[in-house]
């Protein structure tokens, strides 16, 4: 196990300062034990020690077809939901991880993967952590205009990577609809159709 003894990162407030980071496991994922000294309010400083999953950088991405208003969706299977017992071939919008690409160019490629949507105009949102407490990964959110009836690819993902990816079509409404009821469960993906009832009428005025 590598351990070593850093500084408080730039990022950090005065009030922490790590400690000793340990790394007890790389593979797919990469997992730190990290410790950190807190100083409290009152003055007090304590100790703590937290395990983080490193995932590194990712993006999402809503298409959107205005003429149909429709978005397109993915369903692959999730080990995490597996495990909880829940559904765990989910519906999400397509997403990846970044591989040291920049977020728009990493989802541009994503997008194709995963829905067979070439997409060269995306627009950027804003970034989003799910689980900030135990997840380092930071998700940048996109937008995409798209026309359902041009379709440059089948999508399903990458063979060589395991994926299998189904590619869906809602209506905008009813995929909303499938937070309340339980069949969208993905936080970006809740954000991402939230985002999109909000900013209806803007992505209609493009249609």
């Amino acid at each position: 196990m590598n351990v070593s003894l850093l500084k408080s990162p730039a990022a950090a407030t005065d009030r922490i300062r790590l400690v000793e980071k340990e790394t007890v496991w790389k593979g797919f994922v990469h997992l730190q034990k990290l410790v950190f000294d807190q100083r409290m309010p009152d003055g007090k400083t304590i100790r703590i020690v937290r395990e983080v999953h490193d995932h590194g950088l990712a993006a999402a991405i809503l298409l959107y077809d205005p003429k149909r208003d429709s978005v397109v969706m993915v369903r692959q299977f999730r080990p995490a939901a597996f495990v909880n017992g829940d559904p765990n071939f989910m519906i999400e919008v397509p997403a990846g991880l970044l591989d040291g690409d920049d977020a728009a160019d990493a989802i541009r490629r994503e997008a194709m993967e995963e829905s067979g949507y070439a997409v060269e105009k995306v627009e950027y949102l804003f970034d989003m952590y799910a689980s900030p407490g135990t997840l380092t990964e930071k998700v940048s959110l996109f937008v995409a205009r798209i026309d359902l009836d041009v379709q440059a690819g089948s999508g399903g993902g990458l063979e060589d990577e395991g994926e299998d990816i189904e590619v869906l079509t809602y209506g905008l409404d009813e995929a909303f609809g499938m937070i309340a009821s339980g069949e969208i469960t993905d936080s970006k993906t809740i954000i991402l159709l939230q985002w999109a009832m909000l900013n209806r009428d803007r992505l209609l005025s493009r249609a």
